[in-house]
């Protein structure tokens, strides 16, 4: 059986989930004061900016600075094709993404829930265009395609 994730605590500074339908509980942490940092790797998206700091603000706080201040947020795991079709996207659109690989971050599974919380997408990638949640590769494609990602670009 496929472990399906269930955000059972999103309050403050802390979040919870279970990885089974089962409710075993594998993971509680909280995250006030946490540390994010982003690996420092190169890109192969060289429009896009990685993040590259720490901040000692909680993985929810981190999540809202960051959507609210940069103008595209993908927020991708390195090793997914999907992310990899988003990512080549805004290049080829020659758009400045701030690109956050969850599985390079300490507190990328966290982050991840809380996305999910936020938008009811649990998947990679989880894409912000000033503040707007768009969505996956797939309707980022779909709104590249009928002109709404420009209007939003251009907003």
């Amino acid at each position: 059986m496929r472990p399906v994730l269930n955000l059972f605590f999103l309050f403050g500074s802390s979040v919870g989930f279970y990885a089974n339908p089962m409710m075993r509980r594998v993971a509680v942490s909280s995250f006030a004061g946490s540390t994010i940092v982003r690996a420092a790797s190169a890109t192969a998206f060289p429009s896009q900016r990685q993040a590259k700091f720490t901040t000692s603000m909680n993985s929810v706080d981190f999540v809202e600075k960051e959507i609210d201040s940069n103008n595209v947020v993908v927020f991708s795991k390195s090793y997914c094709p999907f992310c990899t079709r988003t990512k080549n996207l805004f290049a080829g659109l020659g758009v400045d993404a701030t690109v956050y690989e969850l599985d390079q971050m300490d507190d990328g599974e966290a982050i991840q829930a809380i996305l999910g919380a936020k938008t009811g997408q649990t998947t990679v990638p989880n894409v912000f265009v000033k503040g707007t949640h768009v969505g996956g590769n797939d309707a980022v494609q779909a709104a590249n395609s009928s002109g709404a990602l420009k209007t939003l670009l251009d907003g």
